[in-house]
């Protein structure tokens, strides 16, 4: 692996970890792609590193947004652990999936992911939390088991799925459900990372380098919430994602179709 490689992954890494803790998620978005095309892994190998290097970024980012008073423990606990059953199965179920069918999986998810971002959501009015003790436990449970089974197949959707999710299911504020989101993605990402290690081995200098890096970025990350307008942010993100998912779909698509025509 070039020298000069692994300094530019590092640096893109920092933007893993702001992403992360300003926003509280697109860390596999971006890890993801990094590990592929910079480092050059293979799909599933990166798609389980980064599921260690978003869940642990995520976990330190969390104690900033805790300090703070933005984690709901309970709610996020009862989200992850619906979460966790389905990553552990979208891990299992991962290994046994071509990669550039993988890859074409995760950049569908980008593109979805991305159209939401841009879209934004619906102002539910300030009267709007009061409506959580109305909202459906079940219903809760169902989204953490099934963006979880997204995660954990392809190791992307997380944050940009749960946040929404918190928002508008749990009731919370945005700030809240961004801290609470942490300890959703940190619980589901080891779940998927556990389904995934039963079939790849992970090259852990490397992926313990990027994870120190994303998680000093974290700190950076943490800092600015709520100093940056969310609207503006969230959709010159999504543009980023869009392009980005865009590129991965052009990169992949003759290795995906030739899966077909080899047959």
């Amino acid at each position: 692996m070039e020298p000069h490689l692994i300094v530019i992954a590092l640096a893109l890494a920092a933007l893993v970890g702001v992403s992360l803790g300003l926003l509280g998620g697109g860390g596999s978005i971006l890890t993801v792609p990094i590990l592929t095309y910079v480092l050059g892994m293979a799909p599933r190998e990166a798609i389980a590193a980064s599921l260690f290097i978003v869940g642990a970024t995520s976990a330190v980012s969390m104690i900033g947004h805790a300090r703070s008073g933005r984690v709901r423990w309970k709610t996020g606990a009862l989200f992850g652990v619906a979460g966790m059953i389905g990553a552990f199965a979208g891990g299992l179920l991962g290994g046994f999936i071509p990669g550039p069918v993988l890859m074409i999986l995760f950049a569908v998810m980008m593109i979805v992911t991305a159209g939401a971002m841009i879209r934004g959501r619906k102002n539910r009015g300030s009267g709007a939390p009061e409506t959580v003790h109305s909202r459906p436990i079940l219903r809760i449970l169902a989204d953490g088991l099934l963006v979880g089974i997204a995660t954990g197949l392809v190791g992307a959707g997380g944050g940009f799925l749960i946040v929404p999710a918190l928002n508008l299911l749990g009731g919370l504020p945005m700030a809240i459900a961004v801290g609470t989101s942490l300890l959703v993605i940190a619980m589901k990402s080891f779940a998927g990372l556990g389904g995934y290690l039963f079939s790849v081995q992970l090259n852990w200098p490397i992926v313990l380098a990027f994870t120190a890096t994303a998680t000093a970025g974290s700190f950076a990350g943490v800092a600015l919430a709520g100093r940056i307008p969310e609207r503006a942010l969230r959709k010159g993100f999504g543009v980023f994602v869009l392009v980005m998912g865009a590129f991965v779909l052009v990169q992949e698509a003759p290795a995906f179709l030739s899966l077909f025509t080899s047959a």
